[in-house]
């Protein structure tokens, strides 16, 4: 059986280092914001590119805190693409602003900077690219309209660990990024946990305050804040496994490259542009006859994931709160995406087998 993940597998070699770390955390007394939280704030922040990283619960709170960190107007809108994961909109509508879907390009699941630009109303105020997959979207055109328009730009980094484009790190492009250190993530966490990254002291401090009650000091909360803090024991984690970040998404990379070159034109593989540096957090092929291929492969001992079956304005809570919507594009993505297995709980044999075994399929 080759399994889609596999974490026990992909943690197994940082597990000796985080045991022999937790006894030194336990006698340090420091469990909630302590020097370890501080450490991998500065550290992931400088690997981005940027000044400042601030350790929160989770990716979506990330998104959140970033966006009520400027105090938009009530109700002002965000764009933000119609293909990504349900918990970017939610951000979106958790900090009191209004949600503004847009397609995306086929090509590569990401926004489309043309509607993008036909998108933006006098009640627009920023959008949210998501990197999708690994892939960067197009933050060059994306920040030329920004500016144009008076826009913020704030990164949904959820899967993209390490991703760049121009040399740049995902994370660095906009006013602010969220990343996510759910488990399964290139860089994942034992639980749940966020960051914020941002050149902006401004906003890293807002955010500071905003995560811990609205508390810059003890018992004195300036603002209406929230808990979300990015646990100690899950920073003692992530230090060590952020170690091996790269070498991971060089795995990734590679294992990509052998579908690549192996699978059959049939599957529509992700398209490699020169200058973008993909860290495959998923990789995805599409098929129309997606269900069939992904029913093939369990039989035959392949397990894959659809990322993800139903479009977020097909869901039942936004389609409350938008109304019916057409995006053609994300929809055609959905019904034909199949992710297959690429992380380190695999092996170069696994991958080649399932390269076979598809190319079988008829």
């Amino acid at each position: 059986m080759i399994v889609y993940e596999d974490l026990a597998v992909v943690n197994r070699p940082f597990l000796k280092e985080y045991h022999d770390c937790l006894d030194r955390f336990i006698h340090d007394n420091r469990f909630v914001l302590g020097e370890n939280v501080s450490a991998f704030e500065s550290e992931f922040a400088s690997y981005c590119g940027v000044s400042f990283g601030v350790g929160v619960g989770n990716g979506l709170e990330a998104l959140t805190l970033i966006l009520k960190s400027f105090n938009f107007p009530a109700g002002a809108e965000v764009i933000v693409p119609a293909n990504t994961h349900f918990a970017t909109i939610l951000s979106v509508l958790n900090a009191g602003l209004k949600p503004r879907l847009v397609d995306v390009a086929s090509k590569t699941g990401n926004l489309d900077p043309s509607l993008v630009s036909q998108s933006v109303s006098a009640n627009t105020v920023a959008m949210v690219p998501v990197h999708m997959y690994g892939t960067c979207a197009p933050m060059p055109e994306l920040v030329e309209i920004a500016k144009a328009r008076g826009l913020r730009v704030i990164e949904d980094c959820a899967q993209a660990h390490g991703a760049s484009l121009r040399g740049l790190k995902a994370g660095a492009w906009g006013d602010a990024a969220a990343f996510s250190f759910y488990p399964t993530k290139n860089l994942g966490a034992l639980g749940d946990g966020g960051m914020v990254v941002t050149n902006d002291g401004g906003i890293a401090d807002r955010v500071r305050s905003m995560r811990n009650y609205g508390s810059r000091e003890k018992n004195v909360h300036v603002e209406i804040g929230m808990n979300s803090r990015l646990d100690e024991l899950q920073a003692v984690f992530l230090r060590i496994k952020f170690k091996a970040l790269d070498q991971m998404n060089s795995v990734r990379r590679h294992f990509a490259a052998i579908y690549d070159a192996g699978l059959r034109r049939e599957f529509l593989r992700p398209v490699r542009d020169a200058g973008r540096f993909d860290v495959f957090h998923i990789y995805a092929i599409r098929h129309p006859r997606r269900d069939e291929l992904k029913d093939y492969l369990a039989r035959r001992g392949v397990s894959t994931m659809v990322h993800y079956p139903t479009a977020p304005h097909k869901q039942p809570a936004l389609l409350q709160v938008i109304g019916q919507l057409q995006f053609p594009v994300t929809e055609n993505i959905h019904a034909t995406t199949l992710s297959l297995p690429v992380s380190t709980a695999h092996s170069q044999q696994q991958i080649e087998e399932v390269v076979n075994i598809m190319n079988r399929f008829d």
